[in-house]
């Protein structure tokens, strides 16, 4: 199944006018005429059927003919906080890897031994967008804008937190052998460099709990697909 994806469906649209890219995509690339069916999703659970009913390769027009609320495949959330790395294609492999094998939310957190210290979001959300299509969910991860470690770990958190970092003096744990099944992760992957001593004090004294990856020191996008992986199988 291609999949297709759309923000602005909703239960009650009937019709979907595509862009002049995806237009041609549609068929100039995938060779669809009227009368075909496409498949689209608005990343907010739901799947629409749509028939073509002008194929034009400037402008395709496809009317809604079903959509269907599918369920989440996923009985727990996640959401990684993770120092964006100084090579943007290594970030959005990580990007990329882990909406294919499931996660909620990414926050890109600036720390004070981050190698990038802007982002820019636009296209880190098209690859967020391109691998959910590609790996047919139907919900959109959430991308959330940068922010400073100090402000993130100020907020109120639920479920379950933790902190991956490579300072010997603290005791760690293994993420698999604590984590609970069914529930709500907040998990916090730093730069090249480490998250530095303070901010791993402001994470224990917010109760993030300390845990280790195993015994390679591993890239700031590895670890953070570690934990996606780790929580993902824990679940199966």
């Amino acid at each position: 199944m291609q999949l297709f994806y759309n923000p602005d469906l909703g239960p009650t649209s009937k019709e979907i006018t595509f862009d002049k890219d995806e237009s041609r995509h549609i068929i100039r690339v995938l060779r669809k005429k009227e009368g075909d069916v496409l498949h689209i999703t608005n990343g907010k659970g739901f799947l629409f059927s749509a028939e073509i009913i002008l194929g034009n390769d400037k402008k395709c027009i496809a009317s809604i003919i079903k959509s269907e609320e599918k369920p989440r495949t996923r009985d727990y959330y996640l959401h990684v906080a993770i120092a964006p790395t100084k090579n943007n294609d290594r970030f959005e492999w990580f990007l990329e890897k882990a909406t294919e094998i499931g996660i909620d939310e990414i926050t890109p957190i600036i720390c004070e031994n981050s190698e990038r210290k802007v982002v820019k979001t636009e296209r880190f959300l098209r690859i967020v967008q391109a691998a959910m299509k590609q790996s047919l969910q139907f919900t959109l991860p959430k991308l959330n804008e940068p922010i400073k470690f100090s402000d993130f770990i100020d907020q109120d958190f639920s479920g379950e937190t933790f902190i991956a970092h490579c300072e010997e003096n603290i005791e760690k744990k293994v993420l698999k052998n604590i984590a609970t099944p069914n529930d709500s992760y907040t998990i916090l992957i730093g730069p090249e460099g480490d998250f530095s001593s303070k901010e791993i004090q402001q994470s224990l004294t917010k109760n993030f709990t300390p845990i280790s990856l195993g015994e390679n020191r591993l890239r700031t996008e590895t670890a953070g697909l570690n934990v996606v992986q780790s929580i993902a199988y824990l679940h199966q």
